[in-house]
């Protein structure tokens, strides 16, 4: 299981052209799952993001978690972030999981970080999205499990 975790401000998700989801500032999460993740991972993953302290505090120091700033999360699912191009020029998706059960991780992970008292806005799984974000740092921390 693979996150990019993205501080920022506004970012808003569209389908087909419409908001399918905004939220007005905290993190952008891209979540890639690959064959064999667990819910373990998931519930590993959800507990890192609750604590993470990547938010300035008075004295310009990363030291506050998005709970401590009342930001919101962004989960966009993102199969791509286990493409392999280490051999030719096109991605292999080989290591990113089946949709069905990548989904399941996916929602899974989305409820649990409901569990730690944070607004959970979702993309739409397998749909074309397009993504305005609006970095803040920019601050990017890719934790894998």
């Amino acid at each position: 299981m693979k996150a990019v975790i993205q501080r920022a401000g506004h970012t808003a998700l569209s389908v087909d052209g419409s908001i399918v989801s905004e939220i007005p500032f905290g993190l952008a999460v891209y979540l890639g799952i690959k064959v064999g993740d667990t819910a373990a991972q998931a519930e590993q993953l959800a507990k890192k993001l609750a604590a993470l302290r990547i938010f300035e505090d008075k004295n310009g120091k990363m030291n506050l978690s998005l709970k401590d700033v009342g930001g919101e999360i962004l989960l966009i699912s993102q199969f791509t972030l286990y493409g392999d191009c280490s051999h030719g020029n096109r991605p292999s998706f080989t290591l990113a999981e089946r949709p069905e059960r990548a989904n399941e991780l996916y929602e899974y992970t989305a409820q649990l970080l409901r569990g730690y008292g944070y607004t959970v806005k979702q993309g739409v799984f397998g749909a074309d999205m397009k993504i305005e974000q609006f970095n803040d740092g920019p601050v990017t921390i890719i934790y894998e499990i």
